[in-house]
Formats: C-alpha cells, sequence, structure tokens
C-alpha cells in the first residue's frame, strides 16, 4: 500500500554515495551518462525500494497529494501507462471499490486489479476496447503519452501537445460531471488553446511540476478538475 502523504517526493531520503560508470566497450556516451543519472537518481532508488514500476510514481504521488482527485471508488483510465507507475498508484489511491484500465502501446506486465490494453491510443480498436471497459462513466483520465524525442524544442513540444489535445477529446465525453483530467505538456507556450479549453470546461485548472521530475526536463502537468457539464 502506499500511504497518503507519501509521495512529497525524495525528500530526506539521502543522496548516498555518488556512483561513477565507466564508459564500456560498445557502449554510447549517452548511455554511460543516462545510465549514471540513473544510478544516482534518488528517486529511482526509492522507487525500487517501494516496489514501484518506475520513478514516475512519484510524479502521479505529488500530483494526487496536493490536488486530492484520486479518490476511494473512483473510475480512472491511464492513457501511455507503461511501464505500470502511474496505474499502481491509481489502484492503490482508488481501493478495491475503484478501477483502473491502463493503455499503452507496449505490452505492461500485469498489476492486481488493474485492466490492461496492449494497442495503438490513435486506433479505433483501442478506444472501442476502452469503451468497452469504461463506457462514459469516468472519474478521472490520466495522459503521460509522450512521443519520441527529436531534440528540436518546438516540434517536440507540438507532438507533445497534440498527445495532450487528443486525451482530452478522449476524455471530454467519457469524463462524469466533476471529473479530473491530467495531461503532460512542456513549457514554452505551445499549451495556450488547450489551456482556453479547459479553463471553460472545469472549475479549476492548475500548471505542476512535481519535485520527481528531472530538473532538467521541461515536462509540466496540467490538472483540470471539476468538470462542469456534460454535453
Amino acid at each position: 500500500m502506499v500511504p497518503k502523504g507519501q509521495g512529497k517526493g525524495a525528500r530526506g531520503y539521502g543522496r548516498g554515495k555518488h556512483v561513477r560508470v565507466k564508459t564500456a566497450r560498445g557502449r554510447k556516451t549517452s548511455s554511460t551518462r543516462w545510465l549514471q543519472r540513473q544510478l544516482n537518481d534518488p528517486f529511482v532508488r526509492e522507487a525500487q525500494r517501494r516496489g514501484y514500476r518506475s520513478r514516475a510514481a512519484f510524479k502521479l504521488l505529488e500530483l494526487d497529494d496536493r490536488y486530492g482527485f484520486l479518490k476511494k471508488g473512483a473510475r480512472v483510465v491511464d492513457l501511455g501507462a507503461a511501464p505500470g507507475g502511474w496505474s499502481q498508484i491509481a489502484k492503490d489511491r482508488v481501493g478495491n471499490s475503484g478501477s483502473v484500465v491502463a493503455l499503452d502501446l507496449v505490452s505492461i506486465e500485469p498489476l492486481v486489479g488493474v485492466d490492461m490494453i496492449e494497442a495503438d491510443f490513435f486506433s479505433e480498436q483501442s478506444v472501442s476496447l476502452l469503451d468497452l471497459k469504461i463506457g462514459n462513466q469516468v472519474d478521472v483520465v490520466l495522459s503521460d503519452m509522450a512521443a519520441p524525442s527529436t531534440g528540436h524544442a518546438s516540434t517536440d513540444h507540438l507532438r507533445i501537445m497534440s498527445l495532450a489535445e487528443a486525451a482530452y477529446d478522449f476524455a471530454r465525453p467519457r469524463l462524469v460531471k466533476g471529473g479530473t483530467f491530467v495531461t503532460k505538456v512542456f513549457q514554452g507556450g505551445t499549451d495556450r488553446d488547450l489551456l482556453e479549453i479547459l479553463k471553460r470546461d472545469f472549475a479549476k485548472v492548475r500548471h505542476a511540476k512535481p519535485r520527481s521530475s528531472r530538473v532538467d526536463s521541461s515536462e509540466m502537468y496540467m490538472v483540470a478538475m471539476g468538470l462542469q457539464f456534460k454535453e
């Protein structure tokens, strides 16, 4: 179980001894840097200690500790769920009376109490599968979907916003009144159109950058709470 209040990040976990990784034959320099960063990341170490699927679990923990949208009994859809860190936290927070459906293009190891769908979010089949599971009665839609980075900031911003907008197109007709939508965005001003739509549809919209997001990452999250009407 994940007690409420344990999502406040890796504060107090300690940095531990810094690990240096030597470049091995056949390993790219970029891979060595990534490995060293992983080995020295307190959130990675703490995720392993707690049995979380990924360090990203802390992001959802922080967001829910701050805004409290994962309530007992809630029905949750997790888009871009692999490897399952967010679904893991969501299921713990909503309890046995709630439900979580997770979708990703790649396979996810089974999680107790979570329905897994391996499919392309943009295919009609995946939406049909989701609708069979959830219908149009969802309390929370989470989207941590991300496109592969191109290294070009403007292009990456446009890609992530396209995913965020597609996630809301899916969420809008399925969320119940009072529901919550959470999506990843990038800093850089390309989220203005979506922000205006969410402000129109929800009682409260917030931008948040969890402490567990990497310092050098431009990712943020939009948390839209209290869907005000249904068509």
